[in-house]
């Protein structure tokens, strides 16, 4: 900052979990005065994917969708803000009004203090390189002389496990009822056709409609809608999605083991 004074510029985030700040609020709000993810991309300045991928880290960070898109791609199809997305618009922007008034007196405060300001920076602009963050709730914690393992409740007909050392979930507190964040990497993430009908090792299953595919000159992107507004991504090779033969539309099936899960806490 080279003027040396605190600018208000609301993120969020909570530990671990993607950031939401004014730039995705302002894509909302583009969605909403577009009626199409297409649009608001073009009126914001993003690419149609970072768009698409912005809405889906939205609509898995929070309980609800905050943006329902029908089908149609870049083309057409239309999306619409929810009730949830618009309480999100309207609170950021009200938070934001009140962090400029608090920022005000938190300068003088701060005075000549550079670590102090540093610390705070680095506190409220942390974010995460991890693909996938979903919103759950812990349904059951059994508890080991090592491990714990954590089942959570993602969606109405999905659910995740996670296997976290016995002194971290003692150390968050992590009980039945909690509410956390899981965090998967997409590269720890395996796909295969349609729905798997042998049991596996890998104890997190979910079943979704592949809703996009981005082949880059190695590896191919794949991210499949899993009901209840929520997505998951995965990084195959491209031999692999070709192999595969996943299209947009397909059925398939991501799985991954539960020791790949992180569990972070709000």
């Amino acid at each position: 900052m080279t003027d040396g004074h605190l600018k208000a510029a609301l993120s969020l985030a909570r530990d671990g979990a993607s950031r939401v700040g004014h730039d995705r609020i302002r894509l909302l709000q583009a969605v909403d005065e577009h009626g199409s993810i297409a649009a608001a991309a073009r009126a914001v300045g993003l690419s149609y994917k970072a768009a698409w991928d912005a809405v889906g880290t939205l609509n898995n960070l929070f309980a609800q969708p905050v943006v329902e898109a029908g089908k149609g791609g870049k083309s057409g199809g239309g999306a619409t803000v929810t009730p949830a997305g618009q309480a999100l618009i309207d609170s950021f922007f009200r938070m934001e009004k009140a962090l400029t008034q608090a920022f005000a007196q938190l300068e003088s405060e701060l005075g000549t203090a550079p670590l102090a300001t540093t610390n705070l920076f680095r506190s409220i602009t942390l974010q995460t390189s991890t693909r996938n963050a979903f919103r759950c709730t812990v349904t059951k914690v059994t508890e080991g002389a090592v491990n714990s393992v954590i089942d959570m409740k993602l969606t109405d007909d999905q659910s995740l496990t996670a296997v976290i050392t016995e002194r971290s979930a003692s150390a968050m507190g992590i009980a039945e009822g909690s509410v956390v964040y899981a965090l998967i990497k997409a590269p720890f993430v395996t796909l295969a056709p349609g729905e798997l009908t042998t049991p596996i090792s890998a104890r997190n299953v979910l079943v979704g409609t592949v809703s996009a595919r981005h082949d880059g000159a190695v590896n191919s992107e794949v991210t499949l809608d899993i009901g209840g507004g929520k997505t998951v991504t995965a990084i195959i090779t491209i031999d692999s999605a070709d192999r595969l033969d996943l299209k947009p539309g397909d059925t398939a099936t991501a799985f991954f083991k539960a020791g790949h899960v992180i569990v972070a806490l709000p």
